[in-house]
């Protein structure tokens, strides 16, 4: 997921997880006399409510559908349940990864692509969630470019938001199954993230995104999109939850109750896409504006939850064996800077059992 560096619709919206909220106690109950107050009905002595732990969540650079699953497990009241009070804040995936190792943040959605590298410089950040399950990172073009291959792209104009992260990696990847390097094409920056509608304006010729947006978007345009995946090369390892070494000694039963509510949530979505459209409005009111727009990205979000392999696990499940064949590209690339093990990068025993 994962770096990001998701746009907004309205500049190509992005869209992912989930939210929730819950009800107050009723007021206007008779006032019980002071002595009686201290204790319950059984006569002994009334108890304290643990305090809640708080958390401060990173998700990606704006508030989108993509969340939903954050927003929805807050407003629904799966977070407060579990003893958890929840604060969001949307940051770019490469500030996000080292502030989640600084314990700045203490859970943040990233790709792994950027977890990889960034372990390898020495940030103690590990992965404990996977969020979606298809590598969502894409290079999209009109069907009217004659672009059908990676092959096809040499020499041509490629957007893309800038030379790190997820889409970074996917294109290199892309390209060297062609035998192609980033030099043998024009890389176009756009580091606001409008390279969706620079290929509908036809400034450059491709660009690198996601499949549950700027196809979307641009099929939504009136253009047939062409999307060409990475998969068949290299099984990355798409956008999930990571957290700090530090921090999952200190708040590790927090942190597993809240990946436990968070994957919850996005089961419920799953079911009723609904409950996820209506939890992103009340955090983004201005989509609902545009409803039926965000209610496709967020079923072309639901999709790359869940993965269109046969027999996929259950959500959240990482795949050790598809992390391990990745770090092992990457260094391919050299953006390991020192080798890794997948154990530095990896835990699962924060998923629920």
């Amino acid at each position: 997921m994962l770096a990001r560096r998701l746009a907004r619709p309205a500049l190509l919206l992005v869209a992912l997880l989930v939210a929730a909220c819950g009800g107050a106690p009723a007021s206007g109950a008779p006032a019980a006399s002071t002595a009686a107050s201290s204790l319950p009905a059984t006569g002994a002595p009334a108890t304290t409510p643990p305090t809640p732990t708080a958390l401060t969540v990173g998700l990606g650079y704006i508030p989108s559908v993509q969340f939903a699953p954050f927003y929805l497990a807050d407003q629904a009241g799966y977070y407060r349940d579990a003893g958890l009070t929840v604060t969001f804040q949307n940051k770019i995936d490469p500030d996000l990864v080292t502030l989640v190792g600084q314990g700045s943040i203490d859970i943040g959605l990233a790709d792994g692509t950027s977890v990889i590298p960034a372990v390898s410089q020495g940030i103690p950040v590990q992965y404990i969630a996977t969020i979606y399950r298809d590598f969502p990172s894409i290079v999209f073009a009109k069907a009217t470019s004659g672009i059908t291959s990676a092959a096809d792209l040499k020499g041509r104009k490629i957007g893309i938001p800038g030379r790190y992260g997820s889409s970074w990696v996917m294109l290199q990847a892309l390209l060297g199954s062609a035998g192609l390097k980033a030099t043998d094409v024009q890389i176009i920056e756009y580091p606001t993230y409008g390279q969706g509608a620079a290929v509908q304006q036809g400034a450059v010729d491709a660009a690198t995104g996601f499949f549950n947006n700027e196809p979307v978007q641009l099929k939504l345009a009136g253009f047939n999109p062409v999307i060409l995946h990475v998969d068949s090369i290299v099984a990355l390892p798409g956008p999930g939850l990571i957290s700090s070494k530090t921090t999952l000694s200190t708040k590790g039963a927090a942190i597993t109750a809240f990946v436990a509510a968070t994957l919850r949530a996005m089961s419920d979505i799953a079911a009723n896409p609904t409950l996820g459209l209506d939890a992103t409005i009340k955090v983004v009111p201005e989509l609902a504006a545009d409803r039926a727009a965000q209610a496709a990205i967020l079923n072309a979000t639901i999709t790359a939850w869940k993965g269109t392999a046969a027999n996929a696990p259950a959500m959240g499940t990482i795949d050790i064996a598809g992390w391990t064949a990745s770090a092992a590209f990457m260094t391919t690339l050299g953006l390991v800077a020192n080798p890794v093990k997948v154990e530095d990068l990896v835990r699962s025993d924060m998923l629920p059992h």
